[in-house]
C-alpha cells in the first residue's frame, strides 16, 4: 500500500505524491491479500498503537481492491513500491493521518505537494488527540 508505513512506537506514513506512468512504477489497481508487518506496516512489538493501525488498515484493505497512484520515486531504498492508496474512493493514506493511526513522514523528493495537506490533518489529530496522540506517552521520537 502506500504508505510505506513504518514504525519505532507508532505508525510513521511516508508520504509519496503525484503520478507516475502506470507502465513504470507498477499496476494502478490489485487486490489487497494480506496486510503483512514487513510489506506496508512494519512493526516491533510493543509498540504504542502499532496494533491499532494494523486492525484499522487491514480494516480498510483487506481483501478488497485498492487503487494506486505514485509520485516521483516508484520504490525505496528497499525496492518497496510507493504508491497512495485508495479503497472504494477513500483515500487511505490521509484516513490514517485524519484518526490518527499514523503521523507524516516527509521523505523528499515524494510528497511536496501534499505535504501542508497531510500536515494539516496531523495538527487536527493531535489537537482532538485521536488515535495515538492520545494514546502514546511519550509519543514516537519522528511523530
Amino acid at each position: 500500500m502506500h504508505v510505506r508505513l513504518e514504525t519505532t512506537t507508532a505508525v510513521l506514513i511516508a508520504v509519496a505524491f503525484g503520478a507516475c506512468s502506470n507502465d513504470v512504477c507498477g499496476p494502478s489497481s490489485a487486490v489487497v491479500e494480506r496486510v503483512i508487518d514487513g510489506d506496508t506496516i512494519v512493526l516491533a512489538s510493543g509498540d504504542c498503537f502499532g496494533s491499532n493501525a494494523t486492525t484499522f488498515n487491514r480494516d480498510l484493505v483487506l481483501g478488497k481492491t485498492v487503487d494506486l497512484s505514485y509520485d516521483n520515486q516508484c520504490t525505496d531504498t528497499y525496492g518497496r513500491l510507493l504508491a497512495y492508496v485508495s479503497v472504494d474512493g477513500t483515500d487511505v493514506n490521509a484516513l490514517m493521518v485524519e484518526r490518527g493511526a499514523a503521523c507524516v513522514l516527509f521523505i523528499p523528493p515524494d510528497g511536496e505537494t501534499r505535504r501542508s495537506e497531510f500536515q494539516t490533518k496531523q495538527a487536527d489529530a493531535k489537537a482532538r488527540r485521536a488515535g495515538l496522540w492520545g494514546a502514546c506517552d511519550p509519543l514516537p521520537p519522528a511523530c
